[in-house]
This record gives C-alpha cells, structure tokens and sequence, in this order.
C-alpha cells in the first residue's frame, strides 16, 4: 500500500468509528454549546461586547471540546487493543500519523462549523463578509490544532496520562489559538488588514507541527 493509501485508510477507519459512536455530535458538541452559552451569560447582554468577544469564544469553545476530542479517540483505540495493530503494521508511521491527523481535522472542523453558527446567531457575529480568508484561516487553524491534538493525544494514551493532555497541548497550540482568534475578529469586523500575516504564521506553525509528528509519531507509538 502506497503512502496516501495508508493516509486516506487510517483516515477512514477513524472517521467510521466516529460516525458509528457518534461521539462528537452526542457529547463534545453539546459541551461546546453550554460553555458558549454560559460566556454568553457571563458577559451580559451587551451585544458589542458579546461581538467583540465573539471570535475569541468561538475558538476557545473549539480548542476545548477538540481536546476532549483527542482524548476520546486515542482511548478508544487503546481499550480496544488497536495500538498494538498500529504498532505491527508494516506501513511508515508517519502515514499513520497523518491519516489520523485528517481524520481529527475533519471532525474539529464539522466541530467549528457547528460552533461557528451557534456563535453567529447568539452573538451576532457576522461571518460572511470575506469567507475564501475566513474559511482559510478556519482550516489552517483546524489542521494546527488536529496535528498537535493527534500527536500528544498518543503520548497521554500510552502513559496512562490522559489527563497531561491538556497541560501539553494547551501552551504549545497558543500561537495558532491567537492567530487565529486574530484574523477572525479582524474580518468579522469587515477588515484585512493584518490578516495575512496571521495566516503565515498559521501556515509556518501548521508545517512545524506536521513535520514534527510525522518523524516522531513511529518513536512515540513504540514506546
């Protein structure tokens, strides 16, 4: 089997296990709705307040329940007895990795589809003034957070440590959090400035990542 192969049937696996748990949409997502709406609360009912702070709910929710997330997929797997399968496959790790990368990708970013709408409408915050940058900067944060979330979430799983994950993810994911938060609350405001920049160093962060869980995912899931 071919390296994309690997990819695209590790990324399939993932995805029909999800389906048939139904995991995202039965608990992290209903997690994602009450913290936006218990911000909403919080917040009062200024509503250029709730804008303003609208982008910056938006991924935090996303960053949150993508971690609870993570989590959920490894453990499953290691309940299950499929880490050892991993491990004895005679295919390139790496192409493990990034299987398992796009299959977490897609599932954060139906996630932040999701919260993204329940954020419009509660919040008032408008997302269609310049959607090919906003869905760019939607996907770049998504794969950001997707190739750490799979690397680390591998790391926990194997220690017994699940509850590391957030202490390991958190800090490292900040830049692509900010970036961002950042060029979503410049172009809900109907801007671009900046933004471009802000996709670089998505972009810049996204390879970094990738790169790195693609040489190490192999050492990792041996030990």
């Amino acid at each position: 089997m071919t390296g994309l192969g690997v990819v695209l049937a590790v990324a399939g696996k993932d995805l029909r296990v999800e389906i048939r748990s139904r995991y995202a949409l039965g608990s992290v997502l209903p997690f994602a709705a009450t913290m936006l709406l218990a911000f909403g609360f919080a917040l009062g009912p200024n509503r250029t307040l709730l804008q303003q702070t609208a982008p910056g709910l938006l991924w935090l929710a996303g960053l949150f329940a993508a971690v609870d997330l993570f989590q959920r997929s490894y453990r499953s797997e290691a309940d299950a007895g499929a880490l050892e399968g991993l491990l004895l496959a005679p295919v390139h790790k790496g192409a493990v990795y990034l299987g398992k990368a796009l299959a977490a990708a897609t599932q954060v970013l139906v996630l932040l589809l999701a919260t993204g709408l329940m954020v419009a409408v509660l919040f008032g915050l408008p997302l269609g003034r310049s959607p090919v940058l906003l869905g760019l900067t939607v996907v770049l944060g998504v794969v950001g957070l997707s190739s750490l979330g799979s690397l680390f979430g591998l790391l926990t799983v194997a220690g017994r440590r699940q509850a590391a994950l957030p202490i390991l993810v958190l800090p490292l994911v900040s830049p692509v959090v900010i970036g961002s938060i950042r060029a979503t609350a410049t172009l809900a405001q109907g801007g671009t400035e900046g933004v471009s920049g802000w996709l670089g160093v998505l972009l810049a962060f996204d390879a970094a990542f990738l790169a790195t869980g693609f040489l190490v995912y192999g050492h990792l899931i041996e030990d």
